[in-house]
């Protein structure tokens, strides 16, 4: 059964051409980065409440899905450790959370009741602007394991190669 292409038909379709082409190129390729909160490291049986990965790298609009894969865990922003006008989030504990970050910079998040026991992480959200927040970021005071895991993710981090 075919259907004649009527004027209305071409004046949506050439309506939502224009409308997908002015997206900006983020928004149509973004990806979903997925964290797991875990009572101990898959590689390494030694490292006990991690969030693995704990660095990803995005882009602009991509979105973190930090899985609840063992119990007794969330995922919540550190403050202080975000770009400026950027929006923390707090998940439940027990619970996946997704977070969409569309300002370039560094993201700290922990798990509120492992965070001195070093449960932290990091996201790098690539773009201008990026760098913008990274002194306030390591300036911000921890506590306990987390000042360790937290140097760890510093130097980890400055032997990156973001392809800047």
């Amino acid at each position: 059964m075919s259907h004649p292409i009527t004027r209305r038909t071409a004046l949506v379709t050439v309506a939502a051409s224009a409308l997908l082409a002015a997206l900006p190129r983020q928004t149509l390729a973004a990806t979903t980065h997925e964290i797991q909160m875990l009572n101990q490291h898959p590689d390494d049986r030694k490292l006990k409440m991690v969030f693995y990965p704990r660095i990803v790298v995005a882009e602009p609009g991509d979105t973190i899905s930090f899985v609840a894969t063992d119990k007794g865990h969330n995922s919540q922003s550190v403050d202080g450790m975000a770009p400026e006008g950027a929006e923390g989030w707090k998940g439940k504990i027990n619970a996946a959370v997704e977070v969409t970050l569309d300002k370039p910079g560094f993201y700290g998040f922990q798990c509120a009741p492992h965070a001195a026991m070093g449960m932290v992480g990091l996201v790098i959200v690539k773009g201008e602007g990026m760098m913008d927040n990274l002194d306030a970021a390591k300036a911000v005071k921890q506590r306990g394991k987390a000042e360790g895991a937290w140097n760890d993710i510093w130097a980890e981090f400055e032997g990156m190669d973001l392809g800047a």
